[in-house]
């Protein structure tokens, strides 16, 4: 994995998904025991001493998740700028440790909307886009139109939208691929009329 500071193999792995919201503040909107995973992600698989670390949290290796972005080498000598404009940056897990590469909120969310397979997580999505009000909408932009997970995407726009949130105006759609044709995330939901998905008729009752 990426980190400054650090000896020895240099991975392309970063922290994404839950683990990367949890980090950045979100950790109360996440399922319990969920945020005690870390989602890597990545084209290098995780080396076997990975599993051997006296850790409480344990590794989810994701693959190169929904995105067709060009991997990194995550050497120390990684400006910000390169990593913002894959949706990523440093981000120290605890104080005094060396920062490792996360998914900024942007890339994060659409990386847990990629995993949503029941009415349990898509409540968990919308708690934590309803917090996200400040998501910066190029980035998102940027991030949808590289994203091939229409799953990933419809139930974020979708969400988004429910919350009436100022920046998703902003987000420019021109070249993002929706896909075609209604998709269901949960039997018997209610469509969304533009963005075609099915999320669950009950969402407001499963908000903090």
């Amino acid at each position: 994995m990426g980190g400054r500071g650090q000896v020895g193999e240099v991975l392309s792995l970063h922290v994404g998904g839950r683990f990367a919201l949890a980090l950045e503040g979100h950790e109360h909107y996440l399922r319990l025991g969920e945020a005690g995973t870390i989602t890597l992600y990545g084209p290098d698989r995780l080396p076997g001493w990975v599993s051997k670390l006296p850790l409480n949290e344990r590794f989810e290796f994701q693959g190169k998740g929904p995105f067709d972005l060009p991997a990194l080498r995550f050497t120390p000598e990684m400006t910000e700028k390169a990593l913002l404009d894959q949706g990523l940056a440093w981000q120290a897990a605890k104080s005094g440790t060396d920062a490792l590469v996360c998914s900024t909120p942007e890339r994060a969310m659409l990386e847990l909307c990629d995993g949503v397979t029941d009415a349990a997580s898509v409540y968990e999505a919308d708690a934590l886009l309803q917090a996200m009000t400040t998501l910066r909408p190029q980035r998102v932009g940027m991030l949808l139109r590289h994203c091939r997970s229409i799953k990933a995407k419809r139930p974020f726009l979708a969400l988004a939208e429910r919350h009436r949130h100022a920046w998703l105006s902003h987000v420019p759609l021109q070249g993002v691929d929706l896909g075609r044709g209604k998709r269901a995330l949960v039997p018997g939901g209610r469509l969304h009329p533009t963005y075609q998905i099915t999320l669950p008729g009950d969402l407001d009752e499963h908000l903090g």
